[in-house]
Parts: structure tokens; sequence; C-alpha cells
């Protein structure tokens, strides 16, 4: 199994950036995909969800009506589109895949990762003040 994430970079306040994860080795379907990040001297935080069954996204509060999850089945691919990106953006994002198809937002287990069952390598997105 393999999730290979790409699309980060470096952008100015108030831009856009557009990141994906492209799976291999599972089906999309079966799994609860999360997109994550570690910013500098923080935690893990879950930013994003979307469930393989149906399609279903959750959002954290800081992310929501600026971050957008969906996923591509046939090209195996979740994307997560970010907008109005802020400073405090600025982190290493992931992309996890939980098997079973039902994001838990609000779960612990489920928010802090222990839930999921693969991750990628992590791609920098850095937003300049």
């Amino acid at each position: 199994v393999q999730l290979v994430e790409s699309g980060g970079g470096l952008v100015q306040t108030g831009g856009s950036l557009r990141l994906s994860c492209t799976v291999s080795g599972i089906t999309l379907d079966h799994y609860a995909m999360g997109w994550f990040r570690q910013g500098p001297g923080k935690g893990r935080e879950v930013v994003a969800c979307i469930s393989g069954s149906d399609g279903n996204t959750d959002y954290a509060d800081s992310v929501k009506g600026r971050f957008y999850v969906e996923f591509d089945d046939a090209n195996k691919t979740v994307y997560l589109q970010m907008n109005n990106l802020q400073p405090d953006d600025t982190a290493v994002y992931y992309c996890a895949a939980a098997f079973g198809p039902v994001c838990m937002f609000g779960s612990s287990n489920f928010d802090s990762g222990a839930s999921y069952d693969y991750w990628g390598q992590g791609t920098q997105v850095t937003v300049s003040a």
C-alpha cells in the first residue's frame, strides 16, 4: 500500500493550493481518507476527512469554509483544496487511510490518527505573511 502526497509549496497569505494524495494497493470505497497536518512546534491535527462509501466530508473548525476534500475514484486520488491560506496553515500535510469507509470525526482515535492504517510521507505547505 502506498499513499503519495504532492502539491505542497510556498504561497502568500490569501492564496490557494491543491494537495493530491494518490493511493495504490487499496480500494477507496473501503476506506475513510483523512488529511492531517503538523505545524512547527505543534502536535498533529486532523484537518478533513472524506468517507469512501458515500463521499461525506467533515472538517476541523479551523479550516471550515476554506478547505475542501474530494476524491477521484477512477484515478485513486484524494484532493485537498485549500483556499484563503493563512500563516497558521503552515505545516507538513499528510494523507492517511482508515479501513472502514466512514469518517468518525470527533472520535478521539480518529482525530488523533490512531485509527488510520496507512500514511503518506507528507508534503510541506508554507504560507508567507
